[in-house]
């Protein structure tokens, strides 16, 4: 808790397991800390901290994300991408009323005077809403709503996002290799990436050459392993319902990226909302492929 604020702390009860420990929610005016039984699960950041070093300020992040023994996973603001920011949702280049680079790059969309700002966050039994705005200079582009549920299964934290983009104006998010959805895990360490089908032996993607992504899945995760030996892991499911979708894959840049603007150029109408839903799980240990196939089955059903 940073001494300068006043966080209201919120006792909440996960549903859905009878055995599911309490969670805890404490608010500020900057953050939002879920914990379970006194232990740290992920922070989600209403705005960034000041002297971030972000190229847009833009709230509406996660960071730390942790695996069920407090492990984070994430990575914010690294030297090497200045613009990521732990678990996130940007795009490089969005044409409209603006032009907007909310994802941070700043090649082909401008970044001064682009920012998602959050306008209110609502606290739920098992998890809170937040409700932000895109805006480029004065033009709203998106209102966003992120329904965000947090649960705990077969030992490994589970996160759903259900995210409500709803245009103001007719808007083209332009094809690009890259951008989207994006979990940016930490550099330390080796790292291995697997699907369904074992583990990945395809190249790196290229960022300038979307048909060099890598083919849609249930899922993808990477397992690090630390000097000491450590090994933790996160994946991310993407629901069928999302557009048709490539994966970047990064395993030097350490991101996991399901790419809808990747198949094409995505065109957007105003007051018609995009549903986009994804599902995050973190663990310990070696990738619990069983787990993540359950969990993948389960989403799809819903």
């Amino acid at each position: 808790m940073k001494p300068h604020t006043l966080p209201v702390v919120v006792a909440l009860l996960l549903v859905g397991c009878a055995t599911s420990p309490s969670v805890q929610l404490r608010k500020s005016d900057a953050e939002i800390e879920l914990s379970r039984t006194g232990h740290p699960v992920l922070t989600y950041n209403l705005r960034p901290p000041p002297h971030s070093g972000l190229p847009v300020m833009a709230g509406g992040y996660f960071h730390p994300l942790m695996t069920p023994a407090g492990v984070v996973v994430t990575d914010f603001a690294p030297e090497d991408h200045k613009h990521h920011r732990g678990l996130f949702l940007a795009w490089v280049e969005m044409h409209g009323a603006k032009d907007a680079d909310f994802w941070g790059w700043g090649a082909h969309a401008p970044v001064k005077d682009r920012r998602i700002v959050n306008r209110s966050v609502t606290t739920q039994r098992d998890g809170f809403v937040a409700r932000n705005e895109w805006i480029a200079e004065d033009t709203v582009m998106l209102e966003e709503e992120l329904r965000v549920t947090s649960g705990f299964e077969s030992g490994v934290n589970v996160l759903d996002l259900n995210f409500r983009l709803l245009p103001k104006t007719d808007l083209t998010l332009s094809q690009w290799a890259f951008s989207g959805f994006c979990l940016r895990v930490r550099k330390d360490g080796d790292i291995r990436i697997f699907s369904p089908n074992g583990l990945v032996t395809l190249p790196n993607p290229s960022h300038v050459k979307p048909e060099s992504d890598w083919p849609d899945a249930a899922w993808y995760a990477c397992e690090q392993h630390l000097p000491d030996g450590q090994a933790f892991g996160a994946a991310v499911i993407n629901h069928r319902s999302n557009p048709r979708t490539l994966w970047h894959n990064h395993r030097d840049v350490r991101m996991i990226n399901p790419c809808i603007v990747a198949p094409g150029e995505v065109k957007l109408s105003a007051g018609q909302p995009l549903i986009l839903r994804y599902r995050v799980v973190t663990f310990d240990g070696a990738i619990p492929v069983h787990t993540l196939d359950k969990l993948a089955a389960d989403l799809s059903g819903q």
